[in-house]
């Protein structure tokens, strides 16, 4: 097996049906710079990872108590090389969805179907 660096946690993206508002909310409770503030998607840089809005078309927030336990975020991982990283994660249990959203991204399932993103490190 070839040593690769271990993908770093870049980003936690939170789903969302307004992404201007909650980008506002965030970057001033956490008195940080919104880096990118658009109405599909905003970037915010957070402590230590960045954290990432992403409008998603009749998004439901979850509910409190939730006897489902559903939560509506993912992590995003920079990786040096994509298709090795995908590879070890498949080793590891995650499933590649048919559905993806370009180039630049891939997303992953991990073993309980959580989604999470791999994207190259160089994009960071």
């Amino acid at each position: 097996m070839v040593c690769m660096p271990a993908p770093t946690l870049k980003m936690i993206t939170l789903d969302c049906a307004d992404v201007r508002q909650l980008a506002t909310f965030w970057s001033d409770l956490l008195e940080s710079e919104a880096l990118v503030v658009e109405d599909e998607y905003a970037m915010i840089a957070g402590p230590g990872a960045m954290i990432g809005l992403g409008r998603v078309e009749g998004y439901v927030p979850p509910a409190w108590p939730n006897p489902n336990g559903s939560k509506q975020f993912h992590f995003d991982l920079a990786c040096e090389d994509i298709g090795e990283t995908e590879a070890r994660c498949v080793e590891l249990g995650a499933t590649v969805p048919a559905e993806q959203p370009g180039e630049t991204w891939r997303v992953l399932l991990d073993p309980a179907g959580h989604p999470f993103c791999l994207t190259s490190a160089a994009n960071w």
